[in-house]
């Protein structure tokens, strides 16, 4: 189980982040054993990077300030081999957010780009219609899309959503299951993205240990939901769920 695996290696994760999901990130981080930090001052970010396990770059509530921290942390990451997490929130909602993107891909090298079916569109150039940072409509070959960006930038491309794809460019795979309340509580996607980070730097085969923590996380949405009524239950259930199988992958599902 790689919540626990994660839990055993207990890798320290700098999130440079949004306000609105640091706290459930952080929470989400701690409850699986892996360390956060959320720093974004740049006067700091490379010193806090060169001693971290990976990186997480969210752009969820973009800056100017925010890019600069962006930039010279993930330069910092990329000198020392330190793996990079790509979550382009909302990407095509304005042109600032498209143009850092750009901006960030250009000078940064990602191990991970984890976005959903819009923010996918968006960086592929492909119309779609941005519902603000929501994934919003259109249409789009989320296989072909995917694996061009993979090959593109050299890295593992996840687009998660009712089923999630993954793909390296050369081996791909669907994951489905999950829970439709994830879309009504602010931050899952994004602690995702904080967790597969995690799951990234813990060993060997970060194609498989991205797959695995796909496959848990859709548990722990179908877990957590069975548990709730209420979407502020839900919200806790979701760390519970994540604390329990990194204790003890048995005790709430197999997997």
């Amino acid at each position: 189980m790689i919540f626990q695996t994660i839990r055993k290696k207990q890798p320290l994760i700098h999130c440079i982040t949004n306000y609105v999901v640091a706290n459930f990130q952080a929470n989400g981080l701690l409850a699986i054993g892996a360390s956060p930090v959320m720093a974004d001052e740049t006067l700091e970010v490379e010193e806090m990077v060169a001693n971290a396990s990976a990186l997480l770059i969210n752009i969820g509530t973009l800056t100017s300030r925010t890019t600069e921290s962006m930039l010279l942390a993930g330069k910092k990451a990329n000198a020392l081999g330190i793996p990079v997490l790509l979550d382009p929130v909302g990407v095509g909602a304005t042109t600032f957010r498209k143009q850092t993107v750009q901006q960030l891909l250009a000078q940064l090298h990602f191990a991970v780009i984890r976005c959903n079916i819009g923010e996918l569109a968006a960086i592929a150039n492909v119309q779609w219609q941005q519902k603000g940072v929501d994934s919003g409509v259109g249409s789009i070959s989320v296989e072909e899309k995917a694996k061009e960006l993979a090959k593109k930038y050299q890295c593992i491309v996840i687009v998660t959503g009712e089923e999630d794809f993954i793909t390296d460019g050369q081996q791909a795979q669907w994951i489905t299951g999950g829970h439709l309340r994830m879309t009504a509580v602010t931050g899952t996607g994004c602690l995702l993205s904080a967790i597969c980070c995690a799951a990234y730097i813990v060993g060997n085969e970060p194609f498989s240990q991205l797959c695995d923590t796909l496959t848990a996380y859709k548990k722990v949405a179908e877990y957590a939901a069975s548990a709730t009524q209420a979407n502020g239950d839900f919200a806790v259930s979701i760390l519970n769920e994540l604390h329990r199988l990194s204790k003890d992958g048995e005790h709430s599902c197999t997997l």
